[in-house]
């Protein structure tokens, strides 16, 4: 397709998706045209909606999830509107597509208790390293804040004074979390002894080395610890994301409020806890009700 390489530059450079998402688009479309049998030189305007419908047919007759179909036909929707912008065709085919239906699969998130359980009565190891790795804990678990964003977190970033932290999300969206004073003392605690390993370093989240974190240690630091609370088979920094909104909604936050502290673009992608608190308060009226 020969506006392939131009639109991979458009997603990454002008819209600012991330990495990840510029490879799985590029290898989604890359999937379609062997599919098709298409050359670099030939016209998108060429590609029509049964094209596409035999493609899902063999995605989802070889294997390929419901969700997994519906991201590659997000990947070549998103191309077509690229290529509608840019006067190159005149109509989007994908859009005669219908999408499988995805079975919904409520958040993994962590009890209550559990999180209590880990944060107040497991020991976590003496030194700088355990006194980062809680940090890290209570920084998923107070903030919500996704792996990236924790990663990519700086010491101006953090404002003691008006006990908020300055995120940036994606696509480079800046958003606001504010923090407890309990938390407040488990930052500052960190942030005084974190000083002393990088201290011209401008990372607020650093080895033992004084380098800044990389995902695969972070991955390694929850996992860790949630092993020791919980018997989940998921145990990531994104499930105390999870947790964090869950924990929120059962507690009666505003669903509006909780999509601005992840940094939804869109309430439909918060309102997916409210399953979770909804199998709550199933649990309670059978536990609670005479005639349930």
């Amino acid at each position: 397709m020969r506006h392939f390489g131009d639109f991979l530059q458009y997603i990454q450079y002008i819209r600012q998706y991330s990495p990840h998402t510029v490879q799985s688009y590029k290898k989604d479309l890359e999937q379609f045209c062997v599919f098709c049998n298409y050359t670099h030189d030939q016209h998108e305007s060429v590609i029509d909606h049964r094209q596409i419908r035999n493609w899902i047919i063999e995605l989802m007759e070889t294997g390929h999830s419901a969700r997994s179909v519906n991201r590659k036909i997000s990947a070549l929707k998103t191309y077509f509107r690229y290529l509608m912008k840019e006067g190159i065709v005149t109509n989007n085919p994908v859009n005669k597509v219908l999408s499988p239906k995805s079975e919904k699969k409520l958040p993994a998130f962590v009890k209550e208790n559990e999180m209590d359980h880990l944060l107040d009565d497991t020991g976590f190891e003496g030194g700088y390293t355990g006194l980062r790795n809680r940090t890290i804990i209570e920084t998923f678990y107070n903030t919500g804040m996704r792996i990236s964003e924790l990663i990519n977190l700086k010491v101006s970033d953090i404002d003691f004074s008006k006990e908020t932290i300055k995120v940036l999300g994606k696509r480079n969206k800046e958003r606001i979390i504010p923090f407890s004073r309990l938390f407040s003392d488990v930052l500052q605690q960190y942030s005084e002894a974190r000083s002393t390993m990088a201290p011209e370093g401008e990372w607020f989240f650093v080895t033992a080395k004084g380098v800044k974190m990389y995902p695969r240690l972070v991955y390694r630091v929850v996992r860790n610890y949630l092993t020791l609370v919980t018997t989940s088979d998921k145990k990531s920094p994104h499930v105390l994301r999870h947790t964090f909104a869950t924990h929120m909604l059962n507690h009666g936050a505003d669903l509006n409020a909780i999509k601005e502290l992840l940094g939804h673009a869109n309430l439909s992608a918060t309102e997916v806890y409210t399953h979770n608190t909804f199998e709550k308060l199933k649990s309670v009226y059978k536990q609670a009700h005479p005639r349930a």
